[in-house]
Order: structure tokens, then sequence, then C-alpha cells
């Protein structure tokens, strides 16, 4: 019997920066901190990865930007698509679920710095909410 291998593909709006995603996708999570509103134009939705298991096609078309001491994000120089999202020092990275092409077969399983969230929608009653980070 042979293993299934999961691959994933996505890509910023132009395509000058692509990504595959090599194993299974984990449950998603969706942060409504006020970082991740402004960087993306609502919530963030993704799903974290180990660095090991992506490969980045195009990076010279990636910037990165330190929102944070401990964070970075990168996104498209061309079209400024918002695709990674991770610490600076880790072996995990975040990747936007608005990227991915084709479907993942993910759902959000939580969100989190809801106390953070636009007053402008509404979260599923039904999901996991956070006030701020969840410790593991």
């Amino acid at each position: 019997m042979t293993a299934h291998t999961h691959n994933y593909k996505g890509s910023c709006l132009c395509g000058s920066v692509g990504f595959e995603v090599t194993g299974p996708l984990p449950p998603a999570s969706a942060c409504h901190c006020t970082k991740c509103r402004k960087s993306t134009g609502h919530y963030e939705a993704g799903v974290d990865v180990s660095r090991s298991s992506v490969k980045i096609h195009g990076s010279e078309n990636l910037t990165w930007y330190q929102s944070s001491e401990k964070a970075r994000r990168g996104f498209c120089r061309t079209c400024g698509s918002p695709l990674f999202f991770g610490p600076t020092k880790g072996d995990w990275m975040g990747l936007s679920l608005g990227a991915f092409d084709g479907p993942t077969n993910v759902k959000i399983e939580r969100h989190i710095f809801v106390a953070n969230k636009g007053d402008y929608y509404e979260i599923e009653k039904d999901v996991r909410q956070y006030e701020l980070y969840p410790e593991a």
C-alpha cells in the first residue's frame, strides 16, 4: 500500500509568486488582530505549516515586511497580494487561504484576537473564539 501525498498550489493575484505545499493542511485559523486586518483588508484566514513543506517560486518577486518584533509578512512586490506570515525565527509559516488554487478541504477551526475585530461583520457562533491568542 502506498501513502497518498497531498500537494497544494497557490499564487498571488498576478502569478509572479507561487508556492507548493506537500503534506496535509491543518485546520485553519482566522486572525482579527489590527495588523492582520490592515495587511489584508479584512481578517486573515490561514493555515500554519512547517517551512520545510513549502516550496516558493518567484521569490525574487517576494517582499518581506517585519510587522512586529517577532513576526514578518510576505507579499508579492508586483500586485501586493498577502501570501505568507510567520515568526522571523521558527520552523513554521502561515499561508493565506485565499491564495490557494482550488479546494483546500480545510475549515476555520478558531478565531483569534476577536477583541480587535472590525465592527462591520459577525463571527459564526459555532466556531471557537479567543479574545487574544490562545495558549497551547
